[in-house]
């Protein structure tokens, strides 16, 4: 298998893909599909020997994300190196060229390669953690809030119910009133007004009509 199909076979279930071509080979092969995320990163649970701290604003604490899950300093600090040696290099030096740098200066710090491999891999594997610990978190705060927001569109319809319901009931109530006082009146009205109007003055249950 070539070195390509390696790159290909090896690195893309870990990385996220981008137009850049790899540090040593171009793209990867096209002859065989990659396989997916699922099947190259470690469950959540596998991923972390403690719980990572939440992202408070969508800020990464990437250290305590580390040492969540098992990342020593000193292998965190084999990975820095390694970025900083390669982001002092001209972007115009060929690849080929850069890795040679890089790995004799690691040599010369004594610094295995393999080892910063083993600690780049495992924190992209922490970080691709990170992430699903937080889209499962999110799913299920969107799934509660959904179940709440339907609790409370139900309980406001039921209240808007009750609140017409009352409203309707109340006009029944007016009208029927109203036509009850139009039979009385017209009792009243039978008497004439004066009369009325003196025995209201007259009572003491009574109130003059303001």
């Amino acid at each position: 298998m070539t070195d390509k199909k390696n790159w290909g076979h090896t690195v893309m279930g870990w990385f996220i893909e981008t137009d850049e071509n790899p540090p040593d080979s171009g793209s990867p092969s096209t002859d065989a599909p990659p396989p997916s995320a699922d099947a190259a990163t470690p469950a959540v649970e596998q991923v972390f020997a403690t719980n990572p701290p939440a992202a408070i604003g969508g800020k990464v604490d990437f250290d305590a994300v580390f040492t969540a899950a098992g990342i020593a300093d000193e292998d965190r600090g084999r990975v820095a190196k390694a970025t900083d040696l390669i982001a002092t290099l001209p972007a115009d030096t060929p690849t080929v060229v850069k890795k040679q740098i890089v790995e004799a200066s690691l040599k010369a710090f004594g610094v295995p390669i393999d080892e910063i491999i083993e600690a780049g891999v495992g924190e992209i594997q922490a970080l691709e953690g990170y992430i699903r610990a937080g889209s499962a978190d999110t799913q299920q705060v969107l799934a509660d809030g959904d179940k709440r927001i339907k609790l409370y569109e139900d309980e406001i319809r039921q209240l808007r119910s009750i609140m017409e319901q009352r409203v309707a009931e109340q006009q029944a109530v007016v009208k029927a009133c109203n036509d009850k006082k139009l039979t009385v009146q017209q009792v009243l009205e039978f008497f004439g007004q004066e009369a009325v109007s003196r025995v209201v003055q007259a009572s003491a249950k009574l109130q003059t009509p303001q």
